[in-house]
């Protein structure tokens, strides 16, 4: 009977403890050059959660596409990222862009535009996958930010 009591109790505890929401998806930012060579430039940004859940979870980057002055240049390499419960927090995202693909024909008139202004347009666009005992969401990323070039 004692034995009894105690497993209902623990059953009783994991069920209340059951995940209510997905965590929200407050915004993406920070999305900066950090740092260029001959071969690749590194962009990185971050999305940025709070879980309202008592349990965490798993997310993970599925096919974030990086388009550079409205030509896809990249997909974000990230691993997958294990959630707090019930905090806020940041996801880091990089992406390693091939300098040749930037400076191809096709974006020669781009590139010179934004050499003028000193500034290129960056959108982080696709999907982010939340996961927590056996329940799955997904989020939609789509963020556009003029990033400044240092000469």
């Amino acid at each position: 009977m004692h034995k009894l009591i105690i497993l209902s109790t623990l059953i009783l505890s994991f069920f209340s403890c059951s995940v209510k929401e997905k965590p929200e998806f407050l915004k993406v930012e920070n999305i900066k050059i950090k740092e260029s060579s001959d071969e690749f430039i590194t962009l990185t940004a971050n999305a940025y959660f709070k879980n309202p859940n008592i349990v965490g979870g798993k997310l993970a980057t599925e096919g974030i596409s990086i388009f550079v002055n409205d030509v896809l240049m990249a997909q974000v390499a990230s691993e997958e990222f294990k959630v707090p419960a019930k905090k806020e927090f940041s996801v880091p995202l990089e992406a390693k862009i091939p300098t040749d693909r930037i400076l191809d024909k096709k974006n020669l008139g781009g590139l010179l535009n934004s050499l003028l202004k000193r500034k290129i347009k960056v959108q982080y666009k696709g999907i982010i996958n939340y996961k927590v005992l056996g329940f799955s969401d997904t989020y939609d990323v789509d963020r556009t930010e003029e990033v400044k070039i240092k000469l």
